[in-house]
């Protein structure tokens, strides 16, 4: 196993949306990437070819962040291949959707645990397997995606708003206690993409894109892409930052 030249990149949930835009963000300033999915793996390849066509490499793999075995077959993978760790980027995440935070009948502790188990206790999984790798670079960080749920206690619904709360919480104890590795957290609000068309449906998503860039001091709905730059800026930019959670949401949570 020879170690790559190259600065390495995990993005778990990377088939898609803020993922993808990450994965190839990153390709396109030099990075080899690993991308994880728990769907189709052929999403994922597709991603891989995008990675691939700035000269630089890039790895799928079919993973579930729940499992903590999984989570370390990706760390052995993503080792085998390049030697080395650099970043880690915690995307994958899940909800059920429940707008309505009164409709507690809505929701099972089945519902939470799931949920639980996929948004906090798998960036805990990936962050405990890659530690050591992460410790040898010169520029070690995690950038958990959490959301404006976690902050203002609003979003899909009540488990996933918790969730991200304490997907926040842990980004700043593992800041504190886990230096040099940086840790910090981006918290978006409504971000463009199927995810959100399918889970709001056609009519809601496109009137909240509208609402959003009527209503929002800088008139926008968030794209994966704009994500992905302050989730660059964590890694490559801010080097004296850790322990933070920044909202990317277009100025959204002023309006509240």
């Amino acid at each position: 196993m020879s170690k790559s030249e190259n600065p390495v990149a995990i993005i778990t949930g990377g088939s898609r949306g803020v993922g993808a835009a990450t994965a190839v963000l990153l390709a396109s300033k030099g990075w080899n990437v690993t991308i994880t999915c728990t769907s189709t793996i052929d999403d994922a390849n597709k991603v891989v070819e995008e990675c691939e066509k700035f000269g630089n490499e890039a790895l799928a793999v079919k993973a579930d962040v729940a499992d903590d075995k999984s989570c370390r077959n990706t760390i052995e993978e993503t080792t085998s291949k390049w030697g080395r760790i650099d970043s880690l980027v915690n995307n994958a995440g899940t909800t059920k959707f429940v707008f309505d935070h009164a409709d507690l009948e809505g929701l099972d502790a089945d519902d939470f645990l799931h949920i639980y188990k996929v948004n906090v206790v798998g960036p805990f999984q990936m962050v405990r397997a890659c530690k050591e790798y992460l410790l040898k670079s010169d520029n070690p960080s995690v950038t958990n995606i959490s959301s404006i749920a976690g902050i203002k206690g609003i979003g899909s619904s009540i488990a996933y708003a918790s969730s991200k709360g304490a997907l926040n919480t842990m980004t700043k104890s593992m800041a504190r206690n886990l230096g040099p590795i940086r840790v910090n957290a981006i918290c978006p609000g409504f971000i463009q993409g199927e995810w959100l068309k399918k889970g709001l449906g056609e009519e809601i998503y496109n009137a909240s894109i509208k609402n959003l860039e009527s209503s929002t001091p800088l008139g926008l709905a968030v794209t994966p892409e704009q994500v992905a730059d302050t989730i660059y800026n964590f890694i490559e930019v801010s080097k004296t930052v850790t322990g933070e959670t920044v909202l990317v949401d277009g100025g959204y949570h002023l309006t509240m």
